[in-house]
């Protein structure tokens, strides 16, 4: 019967790979790409922003977020909590609204999607007589008021979305109590906002853009008051007691208005032009808070002097004698205050305030002298800099975690010490097993260091490399310094400044040794900088050391830039990682591989010319080999000349076709270029592709020409402890592998540690393998004699791993773009390799090797590669055996960026840019899953003036704890059952105590 099984189908091991392996794609980090709507809830204390893309996402309290996506991928343009609900209301750019609700599923909440509606017309009438303006979602929590383009106000009801035609509010009925001369100059024209009575809920206060404004009956349908603005309006405010509101407006002035009892005709109590009298810009949004000293805080975004202001993206607080006008680096979306929100407090008593900008969240705190900011525990930006790299490190040790944050907490001393104040929702994740840091390099010279072991990803410390070298800017510039005297009074806020001083300052390689505290990061000019921890501020002068890559080359100039040039003198550097030595490639080309040994006290680098080691302890360089074809003329270009290298890349790529299409069945050349080129060969390739024959289950590898550009550009460089000369001795050992799929090998000799600083580290080239097929070499591994990765550096010493088995035979896995292949040691035979399968020119792009673990089971793991390629794919492949076990669509493969940004965790899960500011977290592991699980509840309500709005409170609360039991067609249907009014208290409270036992 065995010969009727299918090969390789093994039913124990298919049911393990159930226990181990699992694709979920589980919380997107840092900050939403294109924001464009925000929302807050003072009930739930929970904040809502809507994206570009549709999207929707809510936070709370660290930990508490919810996300979710429109179908339509529209705009969100407005976002609205119902009063004392679980529930909100988007409207997008395409007139559509729609209603979402936090359910509870299984113990925690989710942000569901209940109904959705598009207000229309009578037939025959213009789009803009139901284009939504305004929207406001009364307290009653029944209906929602819709002011339109036309100037006309729709009711619907809630949940249904049912229009209430007989409530129409029509600007002809409004106009009926306006004097005729008013009427005759300014029409309604669109309603600009909606605002309900602070202390009568039966009034809505109507404002036109035109600058009408009136207040509105409800009971009665009719105007009781109107107030004949004179500017364009923007916005409207309502002062907390109900006795005035203020009107801001397109001319940068905001206006008090007063609201009697009896129907006289109001005057403004007040007009001003905080900024005037030069024409400003317009003031879209106001605030008047109310205080306990009397003084209000006046909080209004815009109104800046055209003329010399006018590019100013601000917000200004005034309080008092105080005022600032808050400088923002990014356009404001939108903001609101967070203060007192119980009905019986007398004043608002404002304690924060909270900005949308374009490109980051920055929250002010209002009770601390100076407003300082507040530090965000997520919504991190994190493209303040774009980001260049980035670099994962699992289960770092307790006490370099604790001197990070020390370091850390060094820098924020000038943030605000209050609590975050969003704080809704309860987080009921389990802590995370393990502190998990990811390094980003920026390409303005800096790395940052984030605690990514949970959902939120939190900024611990940045580093800057930028006080090692002589750049245009000096780094003791305080871009926030004001004269006494200077008006406006502008403060820059927040922390995004997509401007580099100097693109050669960009960081492109990091390692972290978490051990020894080694941190090794390399940039764009060729710079290498080796640093460690030091816990206080420090002045010391940084060793210099030069790698002439070329040395043995005649003939060949760099056409690239120049190296940055170095501080000769003490440079004083600030508390965490401090440079103690600099070592300068030439040319100063990108440093494309980094690798470090923090036993051997050896540093690693390569790039398109070559590879060297320097030994850090004795700060000497070791060698340096050139790995430069004599073809390689694009490897001198350098990056930032790329349009001949485009050209001459464009050029071969049309040779490559036509060689192809001539000799059908052999096809030279290949794509060997950076990974810049190859995206831009991808598409030649792939029709070459189609031209050959294939076979039914693997891809034919074609021999690449030795002349194309950029083979000697080096892809991976790493340290083993193996057998490389005969099979008795071990030694160390430098492996490095080039984009022509060149296989160097050097011997190491590092004295012992009694003679490290007397004798020098010798090195000897033992091996140099060519792959036939010359694709590039993405990743080189070396197993042990029982077929395991070797351990880290230093990870034995601190007994976290079993010391690597030299008795048996050591095996060298070597990763190309095409193929893994793995040879004995030292003889360096061919032992077994695995070609990838034929999908449209499947490229290997990322290579690491994961533990995954068992979910049934603690005493069960094993190490795997996993593998991303151009198209997208992860695939978990066995070691030693190199099998297959599953494949996983992750990225698209139009996303060459969110390819090229991907990162693997030690532990199976991994990281991508899905944009410039957010990365999404994914996991292959059954075991190791990090994701939001949060729950909110719906607080206690506090007794109301209005005896009917508490009991329709009361209601809707019972209605969203409930609403859990509905049937999945009852809430795609939008019928919400109807329940007898519970006016009991100890039924609701029986109901609650029910719903957190079944949690």
């Amino acid at each position: 019967m065995r010969r009727f099984l299918r090969p390789g189908h093994d039913p124990v091991r298919e049911r393990l790979k159930r226990d181990l392996f699992q694709f979920n794609k589980t919380v997107e980090h840092g900050f939403p790409h294109q924001p464009s709507a925000l929302g807050y809830s003072p009930f739930l204390r929970l904040m809502a922003i809507g994206t570009r893309s549709g999207a929707i996402k809510l936070y709370g309290a660290p930990g508490v977020e919810f996300m979710g996506l429109h179908e339509e991928n529209n705009t969100v343009m407005q976002i609205h909590f119902i009063p004392d609900q679980c529930q909100l209301v988007t409207l997008l750019d395409d007139n559509s609204l729609h209603l979402w609700s936090l359910k509870q599923h299984s113990g925690a909440s989710e942000l569901r999607e209940e109904h959705r509606f598009t207000l229309k017309g009578p037939p025959g009438s213009p789009p803009s007589a139901t284009q939504i303006t305004a929207v406001l979602p009364h307290s009653s929590r029944e209906v929602l008021y819709l002011g339109t383009e036309s100037g006309n106000i729709f009711v619907v009801e809630l949940p249904s979305f049912r229009v209430l035609e007989d409530r129409t509010i029509t600007s002809e009925a409004v106009l009926q109590r306006v004097p005729e001369d008013y009427c005759n100059r300014r029409s309604c024209e669109l309603v600009e906002a909606l605002r309900e009575h602070p202390k009568n809920p039966d009034q809505i206060l109507i404002g036109y853009s035109r600058g009408l404004i009136v207040l509105w009956d409800l009971q009665n349908n009719k105007v009781t008051h109107h107030f004949l603005g004179s500017q364009q309006l923007e916005n409207l405010y309502w002062q907390r007691d109900g006795s005035k509101f203020i009107s801001c407006h397109y001319d940068g002035s905001y206006t008090q208005w007063p609201v009697s009892s009896d129907n006289r005709q109001p005057e403004p109590l007040e007009n001003h032009v905080p900024y005037g009298p030069f024409p400003c810009k317009a003031i879209s949004k106001i605030y008047w808070q109310t205080t306990k000293n009397g003084l209000p805080y006046i909080i209004f975004q815009g109104g800046m002097p055209r003329a010399s202001y006018g590019d100013r993206h601000s917000i200004s607080v005034v309080h008092g004698s105080q005022q600032t006008a808050f400088d923002f680096t990014s356009r404001v979306i939108d903001f609101f205050i967070i203060f007192s929100s119980e009905p019986t407090a007398e004043f608002d008593d404002p304690s924060a305030m909270v900005v949308l900008a374009e490109e980051e969240l920055v929250v002010i705190d209002l009770k601390t002298a100076g407003w300082p900011a507040v530090h965000p525990p997520y919504l991190a930006s994190l493209h303040c800099s774009a980001i260049t790299c980035s670099h994962h490190v699992s289960n770092i040790p307790l006490k370099l975690w604790e001197r990070i944050i020390s370091a850390g907490s060094k820098q924020n001393i000038h943030y605000s010490n209050m609590p975050w104040p969003i704080d809704g929702g309860t987080n009921i994740a389990p802590d995370p097993p393990q502190r998990d840091l990811l390094l980003t390099g920026h390409e303005d010279g800096t790395v940052r260091f984030w605690d990514a072991s949970g959902v939120c990803l939190h900024l611990l410390y940045k580093l800057s490399t930028v006080r090692v070298f002589l750049t245009d800017a000096d780094p003791n510039d305080n871009m926030n310094t004001l004269g006494e005297d200077e008006w406006p009074p502008l403060r820059k806020v927040g922390t995004f400044d997509p401007y580099s001083d100097d693109p050669r300052l960009g960081i492109q390689k990091i390692y972290l040794c978490k051990y020894s505290g080694y941190l090794a990061v390399a940039g764009t000019a060729g710079q290498v900088l080796v640093m460690e921890l030091n816990d206080e501020d420090a002045e010391h002068v940084v060793d210099h050391a030069e790698a002439d890559l070329l040395q043995d080359q005649e003939g060949y100039r760099w056409k690239g830039h120049e190296k940055l040039k170095a501080r000769d003198g003490p440079v004083r550097f600030e508390a965490g990682f401090q440079p103690f030595v600099l070592v300068q490639c030439q040319p100063p080309a990108v440093v494309t591989s980094l690798a470090l040994h923090s036993e051997w006290k050896l540093v690693a680098f390569g790039t398109s010319h070559g590879f060297g080691l320097f030994d850090h302890q004795q700060k000497r360089l070791v060698f340096v080999k050139c790995t430069l074809h004599p073809s390689d003329q694009l490897a001198l270009e350098g990056p930032l000349s790329r349009v001949k290298s485009l050209k001459k890349s464009l050029r071969q790529s049309f040779r490559r076709i036509r060689r192809s299409r001539v000799s059908s069945r052999k096809r030279r050349g290949g794509s060997g270029n950076a990974s810049e080129v190859q995206e831009v060969n991808a598409k030649f390739d792939q029709d070459a592709l189609q031209e050959m024959e294939l076979a039914p289950v693997q891809r034919k590898i074609e021999a690449r020409s030795a002349e194309d550009s950029f083979t000697g550009f080096v892809r991976t460089l790493y340290f083993a402890d193996t057998f490389l000369r005969d099979s008795s001795r071990h030694c160390p050992s430098l492996w490095a592998g080039t984009n022509g799929g060149t296989v160097y090998a050097f011997c190491l000799r590092v004295p012992p540690a009694e003679r490290r600083m007397d004798e020098p580290v010798r090195a000897e080239q033992a091996k140099e393998i060519q792959l036939m097929h010359r694709a590039p070499v993405v990743g080189i591994l070396v197993l042990d004699g029982h077929s395991t990765p070797l351990p880290e550096p230093l990870e034995v010493a601190h007994d976290l791993s079993k010391s690597p088995d030299m008795q048996g035979s050591h095996q060298l896995l070597v990763v190309s773009e095409e193929q893994f292949k793995v040879f004995t040691l030292p003889k360096v035979s061919s032992k077994l390799k695995l070609k990838l399968t034929a999908l449209e020119g499947c490229r290997v792009r990322k290579v690491t090797v994961a533990n995954f673990g068992s979910c049934k089971t603690d005493d069960y793991s094993e190490n795997d590669l996993a593998v991303l390629t151009n198209l997208g794919d992860i695939q978990i492949i066995s070691l030693p055996f190199l099998k297959l076990q599953i494949r996983y669509p992750c990225i698209r493969k139009e996303d060459v960026s969110g390819i090229a940004s991907c990162v693997f965790t030690k532990y199976g899960q991994g990281f991508y840019l899905i944009s410039p500011s957010e990365f999404e977290r994914f996991s292959l592991s059954t075991k190791w899953l990090v994701e939001p699980r949060c729950v909110v509840d719906v607080p206690e309500i506090t007794s109301n003036n209005h005896m009917h709005n508490k009991s329709g409170m009361e209601n809707a609360a019972r209605k969203s704890r409930s609403s859990g039991d509905y049937g999945e067609d009852e809430r795609k249907s939008g019928r919400l059952m109807e329940h007898a009014l519970l006016n009991d208290e100890k039924v609701l409270k029986e109901i609650q105590s029910t719903l957190e036992g079944g949690r």
